[in-house]
């Protein structure tokens, strides 16, 4: 099954667990990554740049010495500093999503759009998929406001299986 290289909202999700044109997927990222840095006057650094090619080499969750050791063997260091400061500016810029489950880092697929992810993780073979979650941002918001709660983040995370993992099950 292959799919479109600029998938749409509803594709999206699907991707990181299906065969797609990954090249163009992660280049678009990047280009993106570029755009939103410029248009607010900041740096792209090479580290910062090298830690999301990192992140979108696969629809996978990387943890932060995970991306550590990749970013060493590129020579960029070994101290966690490094890859930490990365990973914090790109979670500041809304380029990259941190998944508290795994305590890991993945990509974002929807960089520079006002969006309220979920995320599909699979048990098996922790591939993430992030989906749009508005629907559930709102009933969470209505539930909040009840109590005269104000929601400033949040974060939904489903964990289950993906296709592949679920078809071998």
């Amino acid at each position: 099954m292959t799919y479109p290289a600029s998938p749409t909202p509803a594709e999206a999700p699907v991707l990181a667990f299906a065969s797609h044109d990954h090249g163009t997927c992660a280049g678009e990222a990047l280009a993106h990554a570029d755009a939103i840095s410029a248009s607010r006057g900041l740096r792209l650094t090479p580290v910062r740049r090298r830690t999301l090619e990192i992140l979108l080499e696969s629809h996978r969750a990387m943890g932060a010495y995970d991306v550590l050791e990749r970013l060493a063997v590129d020579g960029y260091g070994k101290q966690p500093p490094v890859a930490y400061r990365a990973l914090e500016f790109l979670v500041e810029l809304g380029l990259v999503h941190r998944i508290t489950r795994l305590n890991a880092f993945a990509a974002c697929m929807h960089p520079g759009d006002a969006h309220s992810p979920a995320f599909l993780i699979c048990r098996a073979c922790n591939a993430v998929a992030e989906a749009k979650a508005a629907p559930v941002r709102a009933a969470l918001d209505r539930a909040a406001a009840e109590i005269g709660f104000m929601v400033e983040r949040a974060s939904v995370e489903a964990v289950g299986l993906c296709p592949a993992c679920g078809a071998a099950a």
